[in-house]
Order: structure tokens, then C-alpha cells, then sequence
């Protein structure tokens, strides 16, 4: 048995067909999905280990669940720039732009070019991997300087005017999470927030918003003063 079909049995071991209505409330494109949960789709990974050309074959599969696990099992350092292309190209959800973005994307040497590759993008998946990407490193990049995401938040002002849901939603977690990395882009990420409002368009207007009332809030401010985050050295 190959890999790739030792894989798909795994997979489909695991799948709750009676979970796909549901699923599709929340949003998730059913499609082809087996509706495994994540946990599974965990496990799966790490029985498979870490394999990149049994990833590009999960990926090729057109399957979301497996290609959640393709971003588990891929070896980041491998990633080509058209490869990670061809994936955001092929995104049709939310949940596997999501999960990719924070598995296989994050840990590629290609990720912060692709942040800015990204952005400027008219598919609706494509941009959304751009601020996905950028919320994920500025949680797990801990030595990225603070002027990364001091640029960064261009992208973030430029792109909060699209109204698309799943745009916006990413363009507003990466802001809030830029926000929450350290006192110094906290102040930022709210000059930030406050300058989006006054564009009136009602996306921007929401983003703004949330990301104030978070990012203002006693409880985040008294959480970075009290771990006294410093910048990292650039």
C-alpha cells in the first residue's frame, strides 16, 4: 500500500459524514469534505510524520481534510514559492486557509514575502491567506523585529476596506493580534485602528471597532504591562 493510499484510509476511518451539515453553518465549504475533526486530523499527522511528497499528494487529492494534513505533514523548508501559490490559489475555505496557514506557511522561510504577495490580491482566499499568515507570525515569530509589523500594518489599512467576510475577518485578527504582541505595537496597531475608522466604509468601520474594544481593554493592557514585553533587537 502506498503512502499516499495508507493515508486517505486513515482519513477516511475518521470521517463523520453526519457532521458536514453543521460544519456548513459555521461556514465550511462541504465539498468533497469528510468532516473529521481536528484532533483526528492531528493524530493522523503525526502518524504520517513529516513527508513533503506525500503532502503535495494529499493536496492533490482536492479533499479539505486532507489537505489539513498536508500543511501538518509538509516540510515547511521544502515549500516552493509556486507551491504556496498553487495551495493559496486552491483555498476554498476558510478552516484549510486557516489551518495551512498556521502549520505549513508560518514555518516556511517564504512566509513574511508571501504576507506581502498576498495582500494586494483580488481572490478572496489568496487575501485572506495574507492576513491569516500575518496573525500566525505575530504569534509564533518570536524574533521577528517590530518593524515587520510596524510595515505590516500598511497592508493591514489598505485591505480593511473589503467588505468580503472572510477578508475582513482575517484583516481584523491580524491587527488585533499585532496588537497584542507587545506594548510598542499595541500603540500602533490602535493609531492604526483609529485611522481605518475614518475611512466610513462599513467594513472598515467593524474592523476598527473590534480591534479597539480588544486591544484597549484593561485586560490587554494590564497583561503586556505585566509580562513587560520589550522589542525584539532589530
Amino acid at each position: 500500500m502506498s503512502q499516499l493510499s495508507f493515508a486517505i484510509k486513515l482519513l477516511e476511518q475518521h470521517a463523520r459524514p453526519g457532521q458536514l451539515a453543521g460544519m456548513a453553518q459555521f461556514g465550511i465549504n462541504p465539498e468533497r469534505r469528510l468532516g473529521l475533526s481536528m484532533p483526528a486530523m492531528r493524530a493522523i499527522a503525526k502518524t504520517l510524520g513529516h513527508d513533503h511528497e506525500l503532502a503535495l499528494a494529499l493536496w492533490g487529492t482536492g479533499m479539505p481534510d486532507a489537505q489539513i494534513v498536508a500543511g501538518m505533514v509538509s516540510e515547511p523548508a521544502r515549500l516552493t514559492t509556486q507551491q504556496m501559490n498553487d495551495w493559496a490559489a486552491s483555498f476554498k475555505s476558510w478552516d484549510v486557509c486557516g489551518q495551512v496557514c498556521g502549520s505549513a506557511f508560518r514555518a516556511s522561510p517564504l512566509a513574511w514575502s508571501k504576507v506581502s504577495e498576498w495582500a494586494p490580491r483580488g481572490e478572496e482566499f489568496v487575501r485572506r491567506a495574507a492576513f491569516a499568515l500575518l496573525t500566525t507570525l505575530a504569534v509564533h515569530d518570536k524574533n521577528a523585529a517590530d518593524e515587520r509589523f510596524l510595515a505590516a500594518t500598511t497592508l493591514v489599512e489598505h485591505a480593511s476596506g473589503d467588505d468580503r467576510n472572510f477578508v475582513k475577518k482575517a484583516v481584523n485578527w491580524a491587527l488585533r493580534n499585532i496588537g497584542k504582541r507587545n506594548l510598542v505595537l499595541n500603540a500602533a496597531a490602535v493609531h492604526v485602528a483609529h485611522r481605518i475608522q475614518h475611512q466610513e466604509t462599513r467594513p472598515a468601520r467593524w474592523i476598527a471597532a473590534d480591534a479597539l474594544r480588544e486591544l484597549t481593554s484593561e485586560a490587554v493592557q494590564s497583561r503586556l504591562r505585566r509580562r513587560g514585553i520589550s522589542s525584539p533587537k532589530v
